[in-house]
C-alpha cells in the first residue's frame, strides 16, 4: 500500500492501467505487481471529488493510494472517470420546474443534467448545506442523491422554490 498526505506526491510514472475483455480495469505497479479488476473509490467524493482515490484490488485492500487526480496521466484518469461515472449516479439539478406542496413530503418536478425526472422529498433534513447555504445535497424518498453546486446560479423561480425548504 502506497501512502500520501496532501503534501506528498505519490510517484505514478511506472504504474499502468488498462481495462481487460471483461471491461474492469488492471492495475499494475512499477515492480510488476498486477491487480485485477481494480475499483477506483474516492476518499471525499462530495468536498474534494479530484483529491484522494484509492484503487482497491479485488481482495479489498488497497492497491495504490492517489493523493491528487491531476498527478495521473490523461489516458489513465480517463479510465478511472468512467469506472466513477457508471457507479456514482448524482444527478445535478439545474431547474426546479415546480412542487406539490411546500410541507413535505412533497413532489419536486426536476431539470437535471441527466434529463427530466420527479423527486419525492421526505423531509427538510434531506436537504444538506455542504457549503454555507449555496451548495446542497438532496436525497429523494427513492435515496437518489442529486446536488445543486451553486444555488445562487439557479434561476429566479428554482430559487424560490428552494428557499421554502431551507
Amino acid at each position: 500500500m502506497i501512502e500520501a498526505t496532501r503534501s506528498e506526491k505519490t510517484d505514478l510514472s511506472g504504474m499502468q492501467l488498462v481495462r481487460n475483455t471483461h471491461g474492469r480495469l488492471v492495475l499494475t505497479l512499477e515492480g510488476g505487481t498486477v491487480f485485477e479488476a481494480v475499483v477506483p473509490v474516492r476518499a471525499f467524493p462530495i468536498a474534494a471529488p479530484t483529491e484522494g482515490l484509492s484503487l482497491i484490488a479485488a481482495d479489498g485492500k488497497e492497491a495504490l493510494w492517489v493523493a491528487h487526480m491531476d498527478d495521473l496521466q490523461p489516458e489513465h484518469r480517463q479510465l478511472i472517470e468512467q469506472d466513477l461515472a457508471v457507479r456514482e449516479f448524482v444527478p445535478t439539478i439545474e431547474r426546479i420546474l415546480k412542487v406539490s406542496s411546500f410541507s413535505t413530503p412533497s413532489t419536486w418536478d426536476l431539470q437535471t443534467d441527466r434529463g427530466l425526472t420527479q423527486m419525492v422529498l421526505k423531509a427538510e433534513e434531506d436537504i444538506r448545506k455542504l457549503a454555507g447555504r449555496t451548495k446542497l445535497q438532496i436525497t429523494g424518498q427513492d435515496g437518489v442523491q442529486y446536488r445543486i453546486p451553486d444555488s445562487n446560479r439557479l434561476d429566479r423561480h428554482s430559487r424560490k422554490l428552494l428557499e421554502r425548504f431551507l
